[in-house]
């Protein structure tokens, strides 16, 4: 009898993970003691086992996972978080195909589910209860931002050229343990797996930003081309709170976009880096539209500035730095500083180019980018591109990067870099003989809309994830040209840009600290850093503000005996109106939606 009972259970156990393999990369089974995570290959017999109680996590055997558990399909695990309830485990439960790298699958990561290890919160009072949902949606607003990628068995994290250039020892290391840390969005979440490399093949890093794999043909001769945009997961945030560099030299919104072809067994691939200017500054809102930068001036900007740059030219060799922000008005102090600071480095790896871009192209005058394309052709040339050959061996590689940037590093910055990897692209599409001579990419129309498209869907990317919205002048992007619409579409984003910059970013923030580890929940000490209690200006001001205009219209509709009477109600009435609005913006900083997991000198 028992050993029927046997059989059946693993016909049982058989019969589900048919069911499950083509469905997923994982099964997870879950019992009320535990989570089992068992990949879908039939040749790995370890599951993965992590007690719910205790949080510990080891391997065990398949048959160790009870015929009762509840099952379910899974694409992978993000990792694990711990908020006021205790841990959670984060898995992703829906993937799309993007395409194939180098023979490898690339997939997006669609959906994610955050499942408890304790079936209760009533250990906890009511002020954790809603501290916790408050980390949840945290936690789901970051997952909610398009743009996480991952490869089960290739390193998405790395260039070609830094991939070129390892050891066969690094080959051997598992995707977690050789993964480029800058770009490993899931690294706090996989914290306790790094300290068991027995656990590694149970987790893959997972980067953000952009990918995008098209198949194409010019001539007849078909050949793949990507873009790849890896958003750096130090000193991460959003628009306004995160600016200039850290401590130890990250800078801002920090992205690498590498263009990859590859035709047959040539593989070429061109990269080009972005980041806010890399000094000590901020730019707070503050209610007002374009809030003021300030640098700071109690600090060694020379210092950051020179961790920043010998870190990028160990990476990258030499930097060509495209400073593209305006030469006037409040931005003109940063370039100035910029430039002063660049000529105080004495860095012979260093070269500065500035480009006021809106002047430059003011009046619809985008042909004028040509004016700096011409700048740095010969050093594009210098620079170069990595190349390999049909047998594998490398023929060309790249010497330096273009460092481009604007105050938010979206819009302007994105405009320039599409027109630099067009300029590679044209060379290296000759070299592999996919293109003629005498022939450009302009006059080829499919591939044309193919690349103009991608790099506008990498510029919207981009600034959602930074700025909350689509990126502006991607009708450029899209069509080489400015449009009437792409003015008006622009104009819309900065609408939307504005209300979420003040009203939003300051959640979207604390969840990129929470998500990524800058900010850190402590069971055993545990006190709210989420209640803030707003002063009486907060709510007094703007009541005042609504009472009073209102009364300035109802006094214009519903007029008085005389007219110096209703103009002496409008005169009262809006004098109040316009002195409470100037307070409220003289006040800015206090009904702006703040941050508040972590320090203020953190943000500044």
């Amino acid at each position: 009898m028992k050993e029927e009972e046997e059989e059946e259970d693993t016909s049982l156990r058989l019969t589900r993970r048919k069911k499950m393999a083509s469905s997923g990369t994982f099964r997870l089974f879950t019992t009320a003691e535990s989570f089992f995570i068992e990949p879908c290959e039939e040749a790995c017999s370890d599951v993965l086992l992590i007690d719910r109680v205790s949080t510990d996590m080891c391997l065990t055997v398949r048959s160790a996972v009870p015929v009762s558990a509840e099952t379910r399909p899974i694409c992978g695990v993000m990792g694990t978080i711990r908020l006021p309830a205790g841990m959670y485990l984060i898995i992703i439960t829906k993937k799309t195909k993007v395409g194939d790298l180098l023979g490898h699958d690339v997939w997006k990561a669609q959906s994610f589910d955050i499942i408890s290890y304790k079936k209760t919160v009533l250990h906890l009072n009511e002020d954790q209860m809603q501290d916790n949902k408050t980390f949840l949606s945290m936690i789901n607003s970051v997952l909610q931002t398009d743009g996480f990628y991952f490869a089960t068995d290739y390193d998405l994290t790395h260039t070609l050229q830094r991939l070129a250039n390892t050891s066969p020892d690094f080959h051997d290391l598992s995707l977690l343990e050789r993964a480029d840390q800058r770009f490993v969005w899931n690294g706090h979440l996989l914290r306790d797996f790094m300290t068991q490399p027995e656990l590694h093949k149970f987790v893959f890093p997972v980067l953000h930003g952009f990918i995008s794999i098209k198949s194409s043909s010019i001539n007849g001769k078909k050949f793949e081309w990507i873009i790849i945009s890896r958003r750096s997961c130090f000193r991460a945030g959003v628009r306004y709170y995160v600016r200039g560099i850290d401590s130890e030299g990250h800078a801002a919104n920090f992205v690498e976009t590498e263009q990859i072809v590859q035709y047959n067994s040539f593989k070429a691939s061109f990269v080009q880096t972005r980041g806010s200017i890399p000094f000590y500054w901020s730019q707070r809102p503050n209610l007002k539209y374009k809030p003021k930068p300030q640098i700071s001036k109690a600090v060694n900007h020379l210092d950051g500035f020179q961790r920043h740059f010998d870190s990028q030219v160990i990476l990258y060799g030499r930097q060509v730095i495209l400073n593209l922000i305006n030469q006037k008005g409040s931005e003109k102090p940063l370039e100035l500083a910029f430039d002063k600071i660049v000529t105080s480095s004495g860095n012979g790896m260093i070269k500065y180019i500035a480009f006021d871009f809106h002047k430059e192209c003011s009046r619809m005058r985008w042909h004028r980018l040509q004016i700096l394309l011409d700048v740095v052709s010969e050093t594009q040339e210098d620079f170069g591109y990595f190349l390999v050959d049909a047998e594998g061996k490398v023929q060309l590689t790249q010497e330096g990067v273009f460092r481009s940037n604007c105050m938010d590093c979206l819009d302007r910055t994105n405009v320039i870099q599409c027109l630099l990897a067009r300029r590679a692209l044209q060379s290296q599409l000759q070299r592999m003989g996919l293109l003629h001579k005498d022939q450009k990419i302009e006059d080829q129309a499919d591939f044309e809309k193919i690349y103009k498209n991608a790099w506008a869907d990498n510029a919207d990317a981009c600034a959602k994830q930074y700025a909350g919205t689509g990126a502006l002048k991607t009708d450029f992007t899209r069509t080489g040209k400015r449009t009437v619409l792409g003015a008006m579409m622009d104009g819309w984003n900065s609408a939307i840009r504005y209300y979420k910059n003040n009203f939003s970013d300051g959640f979207r923030q604390d969840s990129i600290d929470l998500f990524l580890g800058n900010y850190a929940v402590d069971e055993a000490d545990w006190t709210t850093p989420l209640q803030d209690r707003k002063d009486w200006k907060f709510l007094t001001l703007p009541i005042v503000m609504v009472v009073a205009f209102s009364m300035c219209i109802i006094c214009l509709l519903m007029a008085g005996d005389t007219w110096t009477e209703t103009l002496a109600y409008v005169l009262f009435w809006g004098t109040a109106s316009v002195l409470t609005g100037g307070l409220i913006m003289f006040n800015g900083r206090d009904f702006v939606d703040a941050p508040k997991l972590v320090q203020k000198e953190k943000l500044d």
